[in-house]
């Protein structure tokens, strides 16, 4: 990596370049000695961007050491003061690229004067309610050494107790779109003081047709001229762009393509089955022990239903997740799925992005989806962190269309083969 490559120029952007301030001395006895992480070529370290000494110790505490690739890029502009638009699928570490970001300006640059209660400083919009309270769940993680206090309002959750957290200072507030509108609509929340918007996972919230409920949000915020904002996407269509036009000011773009070259520690496997025979085979696999933490993803709830009640029958420890569960049990459900409690969680797209789930032993495709990306988004939640993942997919009769499409997609030839012997 050349010399510029390693220190890129900074962002062009009329907005004012954050000025770094002294560091504080650490009140604690914490050094950064204590985080030694060797010079590599071609990688960005944390240690390379300069941050506070509080939140570095938080990176520490996580294990981070090396950014991914999208961390490095977006932090080279962010850390500037610039705008960003971002094309990123989930796993790729986007999420702790933007909390960083507005941690480390926020411990550099004191809050305003007269910070209202329920006024954030950093407003994070996310489509679903399960990425809402992941990133508030990674904010608290990056937060812990600091001050900052983080929130989250998203439906589906006890209001009350949202709006408690609303009548205290709130540094970063997460939130999904209709139930911020609800709380601002009754004067809970003021987005006149936000300093850092970050729209994550736009092309979902086109989709799910939030777009109308952000407009009015950002509405509130104040203009692009003043404010920071990060834009995130898995797919830069002409109708994103647009958006990203409308919203931001001068933004870089970073792109880190939807690929599954990254995913060299999946083991990925294509097994030819009749249709009829899809439930026995996945029946007979799960009687392997290795099989040790599962991910089973239908692309209908009726059938994320009948898979539920068959595996129980067949004794298998399985839980199910998608739109049919309440909310409050959809975020039990996952709870147990990350301490090891269930071993098998059935599952439709809505848990195939933005939700990380560490120790994905195996990621089984009881149909193929109808959007390739979705399989790349799908076959990603395992083999994370360097662990060793195997994905599965069932290809059927109805199946036989989409295996072409998502072989261009990925640009590789998936190799079919006849279930494990025994297995049918």
């Amino acid at each position: 990596m050349s010399e510029s490559e390693q220190n890129p120029a900074p962002a062009q952007t009329r907005k004012p370049k954050r000025r770094r301030r002294k560091p504080r001395k650490s009140q604690s006895n914490w050094d950064i000695r204590q985080f030694q992480v060797p010079a590599v070529a071609g990688k960005w370290r944390f240690h390379d961007f300069d941050l506070p000494l509080p939140l570095m110790r938080a990176i520490h505490a996580l294990g981070f050491e090396y950014c991914t690739p999208i961390q490095a890029e977006a932090l080279a502009q962010t850390l500037l003061g610039g705008d960003v638009v971002g094309k990123a699928q989930t796993g790729t570490g986007k999420t702790a690229a933007f909390l960083i970001s507005l941690m480390a300006y926020f411990l550099e640059e004191e809050a305003p004067d007269g910070q209202k209660p329920g006024a954030p400083r950093a407003l994070i919009i996310a489509p679903t309610r399960e990425l809402a309270l992941q990133i508030e769940k990674d904010a608290k993680a990056l937060a812990r050494f600091t001050k900052l206090n983080v929130a989250s309002v998203v439906g589906g959750m006890d209001y009350q107790q949202q709006r408690d957290q609303l009548g205290k200072k709130v540094d970063v507030l997460v939130a999904t779109p209709g139930r911020l509108l609800d709380f601002h609509e009754k004067r809970d929340v003021d987005l006149t003081q936000v300093e850092v918007l970050v729209l994550d996972e736009a092309d979902r919230m086109l989709s799910m047709g939030f777009i109308p409920d952000v407009k009015r949000i950002i509405r509130h915020t104040p203009k692009k001229e003043e404010r920071q904002t990060f834009l995130f996407s898995a797919t830069f269509t002409p109708d994103i762009l647009n958006l990203a036009s409308q919203w931001t000011l001068d933004p870089a773009h970073v792109e880190i393509e939807v690929t599954v070259d990254n995913a060299a520690d999946i083991d990925q496997h294509v097994y030819l089955v009749s249709d009829e025979d899809k439930s026995r085979l996945l029946i007979n696999l799960l009687k392997d022990d290795s099989l040790e933490r599962v991910m089973v993803f239908c692309n209908r709830r009726d059938l994320v239903r009948k898979l539920d009640d068959l595996l129980r029958e067949a004794g298998v420890n399985v839980a199910m997740l998608s739109g049919d569960v309440p909310q409050t049990k959809r975020i039990e459900t996952l709870e147990r799925f990350r301490e090891g409690e269930v071993r098998v969680l059935v599952a439709t797209d809505v848990a195939g992005r933005g939700i990380h789930i560490e120790d994905v032993s195996h990621v089984i495709n009881f149909t193929l989806p109808e959007d390739p990306e979705d399989y790349v988004h799908r076959i990603g939640r395992t083999g994370r962190a360097g662990a060793k993942g195997v994905s599965i997919s069932f290809v059927g009769e109805e199946d036989a269309f989409s295996l072409p499409e998502i072989e261009r997609y990925i640009n590789d030839k998936l190799p079919c083969e006849h279930p494990p012997e025994g297995t049918l």
